[in-house]
């Protein structure tokens, strides 16, 4: 298996892309790129069996709605509900709800955030990834699922906080020291010291293990109730196994 983790920005210069081969009762990077144009995302992503993204691959379903009402008249507060309320209704994502639940964490507000540009880069990218024939499903059964390496960390007892600090490379670097220690199995070979100098490199690498749980059904997807909403808005797989549940068996 071939598994891609891409942590994806508006702009090349902060997206980073890792390839994980899983052979042989091991996983080994075979390459970590920075700086990546869509060019080279669009040829990873044809390659891969299952490619994690961190970021959304969708907007919340009212947040849409409100902008289309806003577009063609006058929005109204519901009756009953709170200003604040409202707002973080059109703010926040099914799934982003769902992972604040599981987790704690509250991922970025893809309507109210910057990471707004870097999902819109995102959607133009799943488009050619779809008319390449590649299937793409925003709830995750295609090439692509939405992944979210904070939390994926957070459920493996891994170090998910204060790693992305600026000029804070001992944090990133207890990181990748605590990520080998319990995955022993995996080889990031001459790409660790890119590791431990670049959180961007890091995040793919978590996104490259986050899409090999999903790939096994290892991890969380939409249910029965929560398929329409996740099909438009996106949904973030969360790791239901352990990190050792992924090493391949000989």
């Amino acid at each position: 298996m071939l598994t891609v983790g891409l942590d994806l920005a508006a702009e090349a210069g902060n997206t980073a892309l890792a390839r994980l081969e899983w052979a042989g009762g091991a996983c080994s990077v075979r390459g970590i790129q920075l700086a990546c144009e869509d060019e080279t995302i669009v040829d990873a992503l044809l390659t891969a069996d299952k490619a994690g993204v961190d970021c959304p691959l969708g907007w919340p379903v009212p947040f849409v709605e409100f902008v289309t009402a806003h577009r063609y008249g006058h929005v109204d507060v519901p009756v009953g509900t709170r200003g604040r309320d409202w707002r973080r209704n059109l703010a926040l994502r099914l799934t982003d709800r769902v992972v604040r639940e599981r987790t704690g964490l509250t991922p970025l507000s893809v309507s109210a955030d910057r990471i707004g540009h870097a999902a819109m880069r995102c959607a133009a990218l799943l488009s050619r990834l779809a008319r390449e024939g590649r299937p793409v499903d925003r709830c995750g059964t295609g090439v692509v699922v939405e992944v979210y390496p904070a939390a994926s960390l957070r459920l493996w007892d891994l170090p998910y906080r204060g790693y992305k600090r600026a000029h804070d490379l001992a944090a990133l670097g207890r990181l990748v020291d605590a990520l080998l220690a319990a995955a022993p199995w995996l080889d990031l070979g001459a790409h660790e010291t890119l590791c431990r100098r670049s959180h961007d490199a890091t995040d793919a690498v978590i996104a490259a293990l986050t899409a090999r749980a999903a790939a096994l059904g290892l991890a969380t997807s939409a249910g029965p109730d929560e398929i329409e909403t996740a099909s438009s808005e996106g949904w973030i797989a969360l790791p239901t196994c352990s990190l050792d549940g992924l090493r391949p068996r000989t």
